[in-house]
């Protein structure tokens, strides 16, 4: 593969990206469908199931922009769980709300973790290719459509006003208590999002669900769940980026993260107050009609 990224590429996928990856419909599926369905250049140069890829050091580079947008509207919050971090080992307990709902996150956190180190390469090089990703976005929106339906079975439907009495504080006081190996089962299920077309605020929000938590805990949880992880692995990449396989394309790599990391702002302001009083299963109806017509195009065309 060229090392080419046009403008016009950096600044599509750079947009998608951010709205992507904080929406339930895949940041990563979107990445590889996309350049499928336009074809031509598109597909020649945006390919990340090559073993080299420098779209792939760019797609995972813009996942910092992504992280920093997440740090930027929730760093109130991030203050006071470090805090809690801090306090606990220096403290040697578990005992405050904070103390505990950042070991909860660390618990979390592991298991995609080790498995995204360990399986990146497998998950990329087999399934990150147009139909195996459509059809996982399209099982990404059943997920979401049939655990939406559980949830309001149970009793848990969206709310017709967003109280403004209640806070991330007062969220957190409920996360909190909840138990260390629902919040490993909610941080594993992220291990399926390694998946192009598994949307990971997405599968981790439905974990929620199916443990018990409000729509909007599980939205609050998914997010910052997600922030070291992603900031961990755009991390990782930027080395790629500093070496051969970002020449010629750094200055497209900057605009595209700018852009990802507006979307991803507006896309998480948009979406912790959507998710109070609105359904998944619009989500879910997307994804499946996107999975399903991108088949159709790739398969007929």
């Amino acid at each position: 593969m060229s090392q080419h990224l046009s403008w016009l590429e950096a600044g599509v996928v750079g947009a998608f990206q951010g709205v992507a990856e904080l929406f339930p419909i895949s940041s990563l599926g979107h990445s590889v469908l996309i350049p499928a369905l336009v074809g031509g250049s598109w597909a020649r140069d945006l390919n990340v199931s090559t073993p080299e890829s420098p779209y792939l050091a760019y797609i995972v580079g813009l996942h910092v922009a992504t992280a920093i947008a997440l740090i930027a509207f929730f760093w109130r919050d991030w203050v006071r769980l470090i805090g809690g971090l801090f306090s606990s080992i220096r403290h040697r307990r578990i005992e405050t709300r904070d103390e505990r709902l950042i070991w909860l996150l660390i618990i979390g956190t592991i298991p995609v973790g080790l498995v995204g180190l360990l399986a990146e390469h497998w998950f990329r090089t087999t399934l990150a290719r147009p139909i195996p990703t459509a059809i996982f976005l399209i099982i990404n929106g059943i997920v979401l459509i049939t655990v939406e339906q559980l949830s309001s079975k149970r009793g848990d439907r969206p709310t017709a006003y967003i109280d403004e009495r209640v806070t991330g504080v007062e969220s957190d006081e409920r996360l909190a208590r909840m138990p260390w190996l629902s919040a490993l089962v909610i941080g594993a299920s992220q291990i399926l999002a390694l998946a192009p077309g598994i949307s990971r605020s997405g599968i981790a929000m439905t974990g929620g669900m199916v443990k018990g938590l409000t729509r909007e805990d599980a939205a609050r949880f998914s997010f910052l769940l997600a922030t070291p992880v992603i900031l961990a692995a755009g991390v990782l990449k930027i080395p790629d980026l500093l070496g051969p396989l970002g020449d010629g394309i750094r200055p497209q790599v900057i605009f595209g993260s700018v852009l990802s990391g507006v979307g991803a702002y507006l896309a998480v302001r948009f979406f912790t107050r959507y998710v109070a009083t609105r359904s998944l299963r619009p989500f879910g109806v997307y994804c499946i009609v996107a999975g399903a017509a991108s088949i159709a195009w790739l398969t007929l065309r």
